[in-house]
């Protein structure tokens, strides 16, 4: 009897153990259930506070979309009252804006900026197929020989004329529908024995960036180059002498001059746009500049303007410590603005 009392004690301290080990394990499993719906719950809550950032972000942006489209459509009805509109650097649109406080914190700016004061790319595709073998004034159109100019303009590297010519033969032949290389061009033959493969875009240029397939193009050239360059729009488009930066006015010479006017010269024409102001192209062709030149300059004449269309506004807004940027190309027809592209990257 002794023995069967002392068996009973036995077996109830072992179910008590293995109550208590099966309560440790319940709880452990908990525990880590608790700690995995933590984990979940965090991830949902994260990427729910990206998408309200996002969304709450890209609203914000696309105000200073409208309120550049405001601000465009405003300089419009000013022009129209002027005798002689233009759009040029001391008007609203071009002033930089200081970042705008936000209601839920953080800050937003936008700036816009001329993309007629640029030299269009795609314009380079609108030239016929030249004889091998022809004198400048034949070889080049005067989009060509300005481009050519312009790459020599850019100061470093130093780009010469040689290797000015070779570069815009080769963007010429990329944009052309044929498949006929330039004198110093590349084709389907050039770009197919690359590493990897490719072909000659043959259509206008999507994006600035584009420049870098292009043979004969350098990394260091497009970084000094890009500033200056747009490929918006796609069919080209004139240059607003009241805008265009200092490089680009090198590039307006004698139409069979394939060098640039010196910096010197060129800043002659910035201090004066900025302290006296250019009432027309015929008042730009008298500056003391051109005037002895303007004879020969009937074609790249007619690649000038003093008015704008294309706009590009470089938005960003600051929202919980963290920033997302817009980049719009507006177009401006009367009094009615069109976004034509939207990116979060360069374009």
């Amino acid at each position: 009897m002794r023995c069967r009392r002392s068996d009973s004690r036995n077996n109830r301290h072992n179910q008590r153990g293995a109550a208590l080990v099966v309560a440790m394990l319940v709880f452990a499993l908990c525990a880590s259930l608790v700690v995995a719906m933590q984990g979940e719950f965090s991830r949902i809550f994260a990427r729910s506070a990206g998408v309200l950032f996002a969304e709450q972000a890209h609203a914000y942006l696309l105000g200073a979309e409208d309120l550049a489209g405001m601000a465009l459509i405003n300089d419009y009805d000013l022009d129209q009252q002027a005798q002689n509109g233009k759009d040029d650097l001391t008007e609203i649109w071009a002033q930089p804006a200081p970042p705008y406080a936000l209601d839920e914190g953080g800050w937003m700016t936008g700036r816009l900026t001329d993309l007629q004061g640029l030299f269009n790319l795609n314009g380079l595709g609108l030239g016929t197929q030249p004889q091998p073998g022809a004198a400048n004034k034949e070889r080049f159109t005067a989009r060509e020989a300005q481009f050519i100019r312009l790459l020599q303009a850019l100061g470093e590297p130093e780009v010469s004329e040689y290797e000015a010519i070779a570069i815009t033969e080769s963007i010429a032949d990329w944009l052309d529908a044929d498949n006929n290389p330039r004198d110093d061009g590349a084709e389907d033959d050039f770009y197919s024995g690359r590493e990897p493969a490719l072909r000659a875009g043959n259509q206008p240029m999507a994006s600035v960036s584009e420049l870098l397939l292009v043979a004969n193009m350098t990394p260091e050239i497009y970084l000094a180059l890009a500033p200056y360059v747009t490929v918006w729009p796609d069919q080209g488009s004139r240059i607003n002498i009241h805008t265009a930066p200092l490089a680009v006015l090198r590039s307006i010479n004698e139409d069979d001059v394939l060098s640039p006017i010196t910096g010197d010269e060129a800043q002659s024409l910035v201090d004066y746009r900025e302290e006296t102001g250019f009432a027309d192209l015929t008042g730009f062709l008298d500056h003391p500049v051109f005037a002895s030149r303007k004879q020969k300059m009937n074609d790249v004449k007619s690649l000038l303007d003093t008015r704008s269309s294309y706009f590009l506004l470089s938005a960003e807004v600051e929202l919980a410590q963290r920033n997302m940027r817009l980049y719009s190309v507006l177009e401006r027809r009367d009094r009615s603005v069109v976004t034509l592209v939207r990116a979060g990257g360069s374009l």
